[in-house]
């Protein structure tokens, strides 16, 4: 039980999961045709809005990025979106980076 009013739209959820991601190669199409999720990542939290991950390099905040979340279960969905960089931060605690980013579309796979 929570001892705090939520103010959120929607409550986070903590996850600890591998995520991979990449450039959006049409950046005016709204649907990514073969984006290369080139890059790995680890999905911290999720909530019906967005995402927060750790990655090892510096990214640009406003950028739009593909992502794709892969449950090591065959219960759930993978997870297949762009999303829209919001938050950069460098880790206190860490070498990597705090990347908070809101869920602009759902991809098909």
């Amino acid at each position: 039980m929570r001892n705090y009013d939520e103010k959120r739209d929607f409550v986070r959820v903590a996850v600890d999961s591998a995520i991979s991601f990449g450039t959006p190669d049409d950046m005016d199409d709204d649907v990514a045709v073969e984006t290369l999720l080139d890059q790995q990542a680890i999905l911290k939290n999720l909530s019906g809005r967005g995402l927060m991950f750790i990655v090892e390099n510096d990214v640009e905040k406003e950028s739009l990025l593909d992502i794709k979340v892969v449950p090591s279960n065959d219960l759930t969905k993978p997870l297949h979106a762009r999303v829209r960089v919001v938050r950069v931060m460098k880790q206190r605690h860490g070498d990597g980076f705090e990347v908070g980013a809101v869920i602009q579309s759902m991809l098909d796979d």
